[in-house]
C-alpha cells in the first residue's frame, strides 16, 4: 500500500489531498503553514499510514520560493516519517503545470492543485528528491546572494558607462584603462570639469593616478595623456546638467565599491562553508572556491542525479531536439527550464578552466571555428556541457582530476 500527499504551499497555509495508488482521495484538509501546522500535518499522514498498514509514502509540493523550504525540510528529516521510508520531493511548477494540461476543463483552486500534486507523485517517474543536507542549503544561500550582487554589479556598471559617456564621450575611445579601477573612480568624485582635466598639469595627473593606483600603472604619463586628451575632445555640457551627471556618477561609483566590498566579504563566507564540504572538484584548473561552491551548492549529492545527462538538463544545458521523418535540424536552442544558478556558475568555471586546461581549451576553439555566429557564447556553452561530465565523473567516483596524457606516437 502506498500513499501519496500533495501538498500546495501558500505563505499562510498547507492544503493536502492525500490519495492511494488507484488515485481514490483519502484525506484533505488545510493546516498553518508553520511548525504547528506541520506537525499536525505530519500526525495525520502517521496515522492514516498506520491504519493502513502503508510500506511507502511520497509527499509533493511546487517549489514555491521560500513558502515551501520549511515545510520540506520539517517533513524530509521527521524521524518517524523516515521510518515509514516517506520521500518528500519538491517539484518544478513547470512540471506540475504541464502535467494539468492532461485534465480537460479542470478548475484551478489550491485544493484542485494538490490533487494534481499528489497526482504527479502517483504517476512517477520523478527523477530525484531535492532535498539537501543542511551544509549544502548553508552554502546556497550564500552562492545565490553573491549571483545576484554580481549580476547588480554587472547592472551598476553599464549604468555607470551611459552616464560616463554624457560626461566624457571620447573616454572610453581615448583611455586604454578599466573605468572601474580605483584611481579613475577616484578622479571622477573628485566632480572636477573637463575643462579643468584638461587644464591641469600632465605630472600632476599622473602623480595623482600613480598615488590612487597604487603603482599599478605602467604608464601613468601615458594614461594622464590619454585622460586629457579625451576630454578636450568630448562634447560640453551646460552647468546645471553636468552638476547632475556628476552626482549621478558619485553615486554609482560608492554603489559599485559597496557591491564589490559585499562580494569579496560573502567570498570568505563560502571558502568558510565550504572547508565542511570534502569535495575534489578544486583539483580542476581554474576552479577556485567560489565556483566549486556555487556548482556543490546547487547539486548537492550527486547520487540525486543518474548520470551526467541528468546533470546537465538540470543544469539547463540541454538542448531541444527538433525531428520530423528524415529531417533533423542543424540549429537548436538551450532548453528554457533548468536550474539558472547551476548553469551560471559552470559557464563561469568553464571560462576559468579553459584558460588553465589545454584540453578545454582546444574544445573551446573547434567549437568557436564552427559557426559564424554567436562564436562565444554558443562555444562557452559547449564547455561548460564538456565540464558537466567531469564535473559528474569526480563528484560520482570522488576522485582527483588528472588530465589526459598525450601518447607520441
Amino acid at each position: 500500500m502506498k500513499l501519496f500527499v500533495g501538498i500546495d504551499v501558500s505563505s499562510l497555509d498547507l492544503r493536502v489531498r492525500v490519495i492511494n495508488c488507484d488515485g481514490d482521495t483519502l484525506d484533505k484538509f488545510t493546516v498553518s503553514n508553520n511548525l504547528n501546522g506541520a506537525t499536525h500535518l505530519r500526525d495525520k499522514i502517521i496515522t492514516l499510514a498506520e491504519k493502513l498498514s502503508c510500506t511507502n509514502i511520497q509527499i509533493g509540493m511546487e517549489s514555491t520560493s521560500v513558502y515551501s523550504w520549511h515545510p520540506s525540510m520539517f517533513l524530509n528529516e521527521d524521524e518517524a516519517l523516515r521510518k515509514l521510508n516517506a520521500k518528500v520531493y519538491t517539484i518544478n511548477a513547470k512540471l506540475v503545470n504541464k502535467f494539468k494540461e492532461a485534465y480537460a476543463d479542470m478548475e484551478k483552486t489550491d485544493d484542485i492543485d494538490a490533487l494534481i500534486i499528489a497526482d504527479r507523485l502517483r504517476f512517477g517517474r520523478l527523477p530525484f528528491t531535492v532535498i539537501m543536507q543542511e551544509q549544502y542549503i548553508a552554502l546556497q544561500r550564500l552562492t545565490r546572494m553573491r549571483y545576484r550582487l554580481v549580476h547588480n554589479l554587472t547592472k551598476e556598471k553599464q549604468h555607470f558607462l551611459q552616464n560616463l559617456f554624457l560626461k566624457c564621450n571620447a573616454f572610453t575611445s581615448e583611455v586604454d584603462s578599466s573605468a572601474f579601477g580605483n584611481a579613475m573612480m577616484d578622479l571622477f568624485l573628485e566632480k572636477y570639469s573637463l575643462d579643468e582635466i584638461s587644464a591641469m598639469d600632465v605630472a600632476d595627473l599622473a602623480n595623482y593616478l600613480k598615488d590612487k593606483g597604487k603603482n599599478r600603472f605602467p604608464d601613468p604619463e601615458g594614461v594622464a595623456k590619454c585622460i586629457q586628451k579625451a576630454a578636450r575632445s568630448s562634447y560640453r555640457l551646460s552647468k546645471c546638467i553636468e552638476d547632475s551627471v556628476d552626482i549621478v556618477l558619485a553615486t554609482s561609483i560608492e554603489t559599485i565599491r559597496s557591491l564589490n566590498n559585499h562580494i569579496k566579504q560573502l567570498n570568505k563566507a563560502i571558502e568558510r562553508v565550504l572547508d565542511g564540504i570534502p569535495n575534489t572538484l578544486q583539483t580542476i584548473p581554474g576552479i577556485g572556491p567560489v565556483f566549486c561552491a556555487g556548482i556543490l551548492a546547487e547539486v548537492g549529492d550527486i547520487s540525486r542525479f543518474k548520470d551526467q545527462a541528468a546533470l546537465a538538463k538540470y543544469a539547463g544545458l540541454s538542448w531541444t531536439k527538433h525531428q520530423s521523418g528524415k529531417f533533423v535540424a542543424d540549429e537548436t536552442k538551450l532548453i528554457r527550464s533548468g536550474n539558472r544558478y547551476l548553469r551560471y556558475y559552470l559557464v563561469e568555471a568553464a571560462n576559468s578552466v579553459m584558460r588553465y586546461e589545454p584540453e578545454f581549451k582546444a574544445y573551446y576553439q573547434k567549437k568557436y571555428r564552427e559557426v559564424p555566429k554567436h562564436q562565444h557564447k554558443r562555444a562557452l556553452v559547449l564547455t561548460a556541457r564538456k565540464l558537466v561530465r567531469l564535473v559528474d565523473t569526480l563528484l560520482r567516483n570522488d576522485q582527483i582530476y588528472s588530465p589526459r596524457r598525450k601518447v607520441n606516437s
